[in-house]
């Protein structure tokens, strides 16, 4: 059974392992990518039974697709610097970036 998603589009988060920031761009209820990427970049293993998060990471062009147990609430209030923030949000009020459907 999967867990319920301890973080929400929009939502900015920190990386526990690899210490930078980003946004949440999407979530996954549970792993959806392959075992093969599994085994070559989860090199913590985490639960696949458990949330994964599309993340646009601050002052990168990446995204990267990260287990819950991996991140935590970031503690800064500053944006996201990352050229696809466009793509998917409308604003931020010093918290929270808005999605289009928000409008």
């Amino acid at each position: 059974m999967a867990q319920q998603a301890r973080f929400s589009v929009g939502q900015v988060i920190h990386h526990k392992l690899l210490k930078y920031r980003g946004v949440v761009v999407d979530v996954d209820a549970t792993f959806q990518s392959s075992d093969a990427w599994y085994d070559l970049m989860a090199l913590s293993k985490p639960p696949k039974d458990k949330p994964w998060y599309h993340v646009l990471v601050h002052n990168g062009v990446q995204s990267a697709y990260v287990a819950q147990q991996n991140l935590s609430e970031s503690s800064c209030n500053e944006q996201i610097n990352h050229p696809a923030l466009g793509e998917y949000f409308t604003s931020f009020d010093g918290e929270q970036y808005a999605t289009y459907e928000h409008l």
